[in-house]
């Protein structure tokens, strides 16, 4: 929420390896990011997935973009399959989640960082949720990943049988590159 995917890739470039395709999808609608004594001549643009106006058409909107977007990445690597990771960060985990919950796309494993699943999605419902590799991360003082909200989250996901490591760093509602950089090594050697 308020980043253009410009300025929020720049967080995995020391992840960066030419076996590893990164890819940072940007919010749909763009915004002036509010600055005091700034005007919008001078100020950052940023991009928001859903407000709650409209907000079941933007969600509709989103799955098929992130959708279309798989579609041509798969297209522009001759249809190979490799392994697919998918990363949401704040309100980037709602919006990965609904995708999970509405694509067809066969998902390896989600990062849900620094925010939680969203109480509307079905955890019951035969979905990529159930099927990719769950890992909730958060910073010990992420306001918006609490260790309460957390611990609800995870009663909620084993009530429905699925599994989610839990992730956690020193620091608050950020990208941890150290954390990032464990998260990635072990991607490339998961099987």
């Amino acid at each position: 929420y308020g980043q253009l995917a410009g300025r929020f890739v720049r967080h995995f470039e020391s992840i960066d390896a030419p076996h590893r395709l990164i890819v940072a999808p940007e919010a749909l609608s763009r915004f002036y990011v509010e600055s005091p004594g700034r005007t919008h001549a001078d100020t950052y643009v940023g991009a928001s997935w859903m407000t709650r106006e409209d907000r079941l058409s933007d969600i509709e909107d989103y799955v098929e973009y992130l959708d279309a977007l798989h579609a041509h990445i798969t297209t522009s690597l001759g249809g190979a399959s490799p392994t697919f990771t998918v990363l949401g960060f704040s309100q980037g985990v709602a919006t990965v989640a609904r995708w999970l919950e509405r694509t067809k796309v066969r998902v390896d494993r989600a990062l849900l960082w620094g925010s939680t699943i969203p109480a509307d999605i079905d955890l019951g419902a035969p979905t990529q949720l159930r099927s990719a590799r769950l890992a909730a991360i958060a910073g010990i003082a992420d306001e918006h990943a609490t260790p309460a909200m957390l611990a609800a989250q995870d009663a909620r996901l084993a009530a429905s049988g699925i599994s989610c490591e839990r992730v956690s760093f020193n620091g608050s509602h950020r990208i941890d590159r150290e954390v990032l950089a464990r998260l990635a090594a072990e991607m490339s050697t998961a099987p």
